[in-house]
């Protein structure tokens, strides 16, 4: 097993064992897992996402801590916040991680998750500027999320 995953493995038993949310020492989670604080810090950067179901929050100084939270799908509320963070545009990338981490949480049907992931291939989008396509997608995207909690 490579560092990264024996990271990734360590984060996701503290959160299975805090119920979803973990206060991370950095320098505290290096020692004891034998890296570096900076692979800590790649590790969050591209496993624990908006994209993949995770808020971090990350505090600098002396006290300074990284809190991770695993987005609860089933809630009301979070597929709000969810539809609230895509923003003005997406890609067809995040768009996918976004709708693979809802269908593996139950959360879409794989109908839905199907005609999602139809609906929104940069192939439908042939002959438009790239932020157009983005920007379109984004627009989709948060209509088809919000018919799926209505």
């Amino acid at each position: 097993m490579n560092m990264t995953d024996l990271i990734v493995a360590q984060i996701n038993e503290m959160l299975r064992e805090a119920g979803g949310t973990v206060k991370i020492q950095r320098n505290e989670l290096a020692g004891k897992i034998g890296c570096v604080p900076s692979q800590i810090n790649y590790v969050i950067t591209n496993r624990y996402t908006r994209e993949n179901g995770y808020l971090v929050e990350s505090r600098r100084g002396g006290g300074g801590f990284i809190r991770i939270v695993k987005l609860d799908y089933e809630n009301r509320e979070a597929i709000f916040h969810l539809i609230n963070s895509i923003g003005t545009e997406i890609d067809e990338t995040s768009a996918r991680v976004i709708l693979q981490n809802l269908a593996s949480d139950k959360i879409l049907t794989a109908e839905q998750y199907k005609l999602m992931i139809a609906a929104l291939r940069d192939n439908n989008f042939t002959g438009l500027p790239d932020k157009a396509k983005r920007t379109l997608r984004a627009n989709l995207m948060k209509v088809m999320l919000l018919s799926c909690v209505e």
